[in-house]
């Protein structure tokens, strides 16, 4: 029994100094652990012998140094425990300062984009109404078909066409002279059926407008094939005005009177009044509180439909 039990000591040795290892990595320090203190009062405590009452040591000094060396221990932890804690308390406090920072600059960023877009806006829609400016003189020609004698010729079949369309322009003596005409794009596509657009600058700006007011009365015609004469515009404005086309329709069934003025503004006559809208979330809102128009202006459920 005895070697059993002396055997068993190394054993329980090596379990406590891996505690005390696992301790001391976890404080970050090299501090003995309380099991190593215990074996080394244990091996200095007091020994009770028979007889010997002269002991170098009593049970009361013992128990005394036994516990100034457990507490010195514990206040040697627990300071160590306050620093590690006032350390990640500062670094908190430092990550909270600098989000804090980071919110502020981002809303700052936000602010400077948003009156980034703004200028871009203004500026891009400046861009597009001189475009247009430019363009005030100019006429659309729609449907004149792909032929070379016609190509070689644009001007003299602009005025055959003005000619056979509206000829009290020129009895009145309007100036139809053109300064230039050209196809549009100004290559051929051979995979396109439909005849390319033709783009004629007129000299006079009334002249022009006269011609333009004609062709929204009648269909025109060039040696009676049927043609379409518009305003030319910058794409983007087109592309505006083409995005009413079905609500257009619809409203000229129902005899609203429809047109579209510069530069993508849909106006309607309705119960005895000229209402006007710039977009169409506008006039949708509009249709949907009146009874005599809510629901015939579905433009989801009309392009499903086309579909």
């Amino acid at each position: 029994m005895t070697n059993s039990t002396e055997a068993q000591k190394p054993q329980n040795t090596k379990k406590n100094k891996k505690k005390g290892a696992t301790l001391d990595t976890f404080y970050g320090a090299k501090i003995q652990n309380t099991e190593q203190i215990e074996e080394d009062i244990q091996e200095n405590s007091p020994k009770s012998s028979k007889g010997n009452r002269n002991s170098p040591q009593t049970h009361e000094e013992f128990e005394s140094e036994r516990t100034k060396k457990m507490e010195a221990l514990w206040e040697e932890k627990w300071e160590m425990m306050q620093k590690k804690f006032t350390h990640l308390q500062n670094q908190f406090d430092q990550t909270v300062k600098e989000n804090q920072a980071l919110k502020q600059e981002l809303i700052k960023q936000s602010q400077n984009t948003k009156k980034l877009e703004e200028n871009i806006k203004y500026l891009t829609d400046k861009v597009i109404d001189l475009e247009n400016r430019g363009r005030r003189e100019n006429l659309r020609i729609i449907g004149l078909p792909e032929k070379p004698e016609i190509n070689t010729k644009l001007d003299m079949v602009i005025q055959d066409i003005i000619k056979e369309n509206c000829p009290e322009i020129l009895e009145q003596g309007g100036n139809t002279a053109t300064d230039r005409a050209h196809r549009t794009p100004s290559t051929l596509n051979p995979q396109k059926t439909t005849p390319r657009k033709v783009i004629a600058k007129f000299q006079s700006y009334q002249t022009k407008e006269k011609i333009l007011q004609e062709a929204r009365k009648r269909q025109f015609r060039y040696k009676g094939m049927p043609i379409r004469i518009t305003q030319d515009l910058a794409s983007s404005t087109l592309n505006d005005r083409k995005a009413w086309n079905m609500i257009f329709r619809k409203a000229r069934e129902l005899g609203l009177q429809p047109r579209i003025s510069y530069p993508a503004k849909l106006t309607i006559y309705f119960q005895g009044k000229v209402w006007a809208f710039n977009k169409i979330e506008d006039f949708q809102l509009f249709a949907k509180k009146r009874p005599e128009l809510c629901g015939k202006f579905d433009t989801e459920n009309q392009r499903a439909r086309n579909t």
